[in-house]
């Protein structure tokens, strides 16, 4: 019998919600994987509305549930229905809904706030020792979330320019925890905690290389459920 994982998003797209091709990514490879997925999504308002074409804000109002479910192809639950107890793993995908819808990351850095849904879900996982995979920006949760806990987020040097937002290692060093350099086509397992986490779109890569990433984020996941 195939494992059950729980996906969780944070929108639909890289600029205020979750990334398209980590989502599909991670689906791909649990597939692959023989587990059996349910999707879930924070039922909020996005913090903001980005133009994808443009890059420049837009004046209007989105809902996170409502545009995650553009991802999921209609099968999704509000994430406050999501039950620790029916499933071996929970994965998020990042993006930057992942910064602005899960938390405030990307406003208030390593002092952030989690969602409150979000955090009774990561906690739910992690006291049950049921392992929790984290890809790109995602593992800042884990960082607030589980002081000490070790993440990935790529390199923390801009090493040949691939690696733009380096200083997040540093923000997750601050808040107590062991970041662990790892290329983009690898993922670093806390024991400890169960924690699996990869770059992803954190590194500049060529998309086949990020995909593998994910796949060994999500295959340890799987190992470890």
């Amino acid at each position: 019998m195939g494992k059950r994982v729980a996906l969780v998003l944070a929108g639909c797209g890289v600029f205020d919600g979750s990334e398209i091709h980590e989502a599909s990514a991670a689906l791909v490879h649990l597939s692959r994987g023989g587990a059996e997925v349910k999707i879930f999504a924070p039922n909020i308002e996005q913090r903001d509305v980005v133009n994808h074409l443009k890059g420049s804000p837009a004046e209007e109002k989105r809902n996170v549930l409502v545009e995650s479910a553009r991802l999921a192809r209609g099968n999704i639950q509000d994430l406050a229905e999501l039950k620790a107890s029916e499933f071996d793993a929970v994965i998020f995908p990042g993006g930057f809904g992942v910064a602005k819808n899960l938390c405030s990351w990307a406003v208030d850095g390593k002092n952030c706030t989690v969602n409150e849904h979000v955090n009774n879900t990561l906690q739910a996982f992690h006291s049950a020792k049921k392992p929790i995979g984290l890809c790109c920006i995602s593992p800042v949760l884990a960082a607030k979330v589980f002081p000490g806990c070790e993440v990935t987020v790529g390199q923390d040097k801009n090493v040949d320019g691939r690696f733009p937002d380096a200083e997040t290692a540093s923000a997750i060093a601050e808040l107590g925890c062991k970041h662990i350099c790892k290329n983009v086509n690898e993922s670093h397992v806390d024991k400890a905690n169960k924690i699996v986490t990869t770059c992803a779109f954190m590194c500049k890569a060529p998309l086949h290389e990020i995909f593998d990433g994910i796949g060994t984020m999500v295959q340890e996941v799987l190992k470890l459920a």
